[in-house]
């Protein structure tokens, strides 16, 4: 590792680690294929938490042609409400924002399933969730 790559305590010019994945809609479980449908932000520093999802019905499809689109996307609308709090997040409206995104990047065998967790350095999550949705997903 060069030391380029290591920050030391104040060098971090204004930025905040974050954590991501992507969630990924795998319609056939048994054969896994899977397509990338959205990714999960979550910034301890700045307490956001938020999600960004793009359903590419055509990719999904090809994958199975009997998929339920219309529940893929209520999974993924489910997800954005457990990220915006409130009365959206259900029983996860009173958690904070970290517990909400360790309950979703839990690892569970649905259709929308998250993937691994990566890390990064950011001085606006929402942003950053915009910029890897585009990235990753679109």
């Amino acid at each position: 590792m060069s030391e380029r790559h290591i920050i030391k305590a104040g060098q971090g010019s204004g930025r905040d680690v974050f954590e991501y994945a992507v969630l990924r809609v795998v319609p056939r479980v048994e054969r896994g294929e899977c397509i990338n449908a959205g990714v999960l932000v979550y910034c301890r520093g700045q307490a956001y938490v938020g999600a960004r999802t793009h359903l590419d019905e055509a990719r999904l499809l090809a994958l199975d042609p009997a998929a339920d689109v219309a529940g893929v996307r209520a999974a993924l609308r489910a997800v954005e409400g457990v990220c915006a709090g409130g009365e959206a997040a259900g029983q996860a409206a009173r958690d904070d924002a970290g517990r909400r995104f360790r309950w979703l990047i839990a690892p569970r065998s649905t259709i929308v399933q998250p993937g691994p967790v990566h890390t990064g350095l950011t001085t606006d999550p929402a942003a950053e969730a915009d910029r890897l949705l585009d990235l990753l997903v679109r």
